[in-house]
């Protein structure tokens, strides 16, 4: 019998009455013949008030009371889900994530899941019951202590479990169709894509789409986890990412325009050995915790020394600051700077910096419409460019129809080398 994980966020569940639905969703699932293991985030908005709860209490509440506040909003929509289920006629048991056997490091308010353990949940398969999994938590493996995963955590832990379970399919229930050409509530005529790689999606993930939290994405890959991302609202097909790519043929370079309103810019000046300063910068911000840091390097004004700036997560801005003067010997830079309101604007494809079309079109378009710009990451598969955010949604509009929506880049000529330098974007 095949075996489907079907994972539902907070925005499916804001309501009683949207549970009920789920559970019918769930049920019918297994009327089908297939099995279902569930993971369930918190109902729509619970987070957000849990933390304002704690943040009334407490200026900076504990990090380990933290997590054990934050569990019990996935614990409660997982429970009533199952509830609603056994009102249907089928037996279901709610399980929290380390009764799951999601092991996880010890970081409060932001571990990695490192192992699942799913005894329980292949027990209750082989009994014919549904199980249902509290998704964004689990115990430590080093001092058995609750964590949680960070925002978007149920996804996750979703994919985990269809890792572990070698399960057929990872169902990620949303209240949008799938994954578009650019978020439909910026960009109305954003188109849905069919089918992307794990690559494509990461990337999209990295440039700011919400779709789908970026460690599960690279979950997904690492394990070769199919994903179907779908709405919980019809039964319309979605997006399917996997680790091969669709039949699409006459694919653009350009498949997507992504954004992030939330990150700070911050600029090194006067740094002597760019090469290994960026290095530097790159293991000072993962030891930290701050994955996936973009940065550019450029030569400074005296033409001597480079500069080197970072786009960062809005949330990070102290840690990543603190990170940067503890290794500040290590860096070498002279100055630092920060801007905390920043965004980004990304074009997501394949081929980006072999195509000079893609950069004389991006350059012209921003510039018609007078949106200053900074490239951050030039790539073959991404080019991130941070901007003012009071422009941010004028850049993704103006981006996506030059490159999605209007008149494509033509295909890259087999006269452009492979491996050809990045283009200059410079404004």
């Amino acid at each position: 019998m095949a075996l489907i994980i079907q994972k539902y966020g907070g925005s499916s569940i804001p309501t009683i009455e949207r549970i009920k639905d789920v559970a019918r969703r769930v049920v019918a699932t297994r009327t089908r013949g297939q099995d279902v293991v569930v993971v369930m985030s918190a109902m729509g908005g619970t987070t957000d008030e849990l933390l304002r709860r704690a943040r009334d209490i407490a200026t900076v509440p504990p990090a380990r009371e933290l997590d054990a506040l934050l569990a019990t909003g996935e614990q409660a929509s997982n429970a009533l889900t199952a509830m609603a289920i056994h009102e249907l006629g089928a037996e279901a048991y709610s399980f929290t994530g380390w009764q799951a056997g999601v092991m996880t490091s010890p970081a409060h308010g932001a571990a990695d899941i490192v192992d699942v353990q799913p005894y329980r949940i292949r027990y209750a398969l082989d009994r014919g019951v549904i199980p249902l999994v509290a998704g964004f938590q689990g115990l430590s493996r080093e001092n058995a202590e609750v964590t949680t995963v960070g925002r978007g955590g149920s996804d996750t832990t979703a994919v985990a479990l269809a890792a572990a379970l070698e399960a057929e399919i990872c169902e990620i229930y949303t209240d949008v169709s799938g994954v578009y050409t650019a978020d439909p509530k910026v960009v109305p005529e954003a188109g849905l894509l069919d089918h992307l790689t794990h690559q494509q999606m990461r990337e999209m993930a990295a440039g700011g789409a919400k779709v789908l939290a970026l460690p599960s994405v690279d979950y997904a890959g690492n394990h070769a986890v199919t994903l179907h991302v779908r709405s919980s609202y019809h039964d319309r097909p979605g997006t399917v990412v996997s680790g091969e790519p669709g039949i699409t043929p006459h694919r653009p370079p350009v498949i997507s325009v992504t954004h992030d309103p939330c990150v700070a810019k911050v600029t090194l000046t006067g740094i002597p050995k760019p090469m290994g300063s960026a290095e530097a910068v790159r293991e000072a911000m993962a030891a930290a915790g701050i994955a996936a840091t973009e940065l550019r390097t450029a030569s400074a004004s005296d033409g001597r020394s480079a500069d080197i700036t970072l786009a960062l997560p809005r949330t990070a801005v102290a840690t990543g600051l603190l990170a940067l003067r503890t290794h500040r010997t290590e860096i070498g830079y002279e100055h630092v700077m920060c801007d905390s309101y920043a965004a980004t604007a990304s074009l997501v494809g394949s081929g980006l910096s072999r195509c000079p079309e893609i950069a004389a079109t991006l350059r012209r378009t921003l510039t018609d419409i007078g949106v200053p710009y900074t490239p951050i990451t030039v790539t073959d598969t991404r080019i991130s460019l941070l901007c003012p955010p009071s422009r941010l949604l004028d850049a993704v509009r103006a981006l996506h129809r030059a490159f999605v929506a209007g008149p494509l880049c033509p295909p890259l000529s087999p006269a452009i080398p492979r491996m050809g330098v990045p283009l200059a974007l410079q404004p």
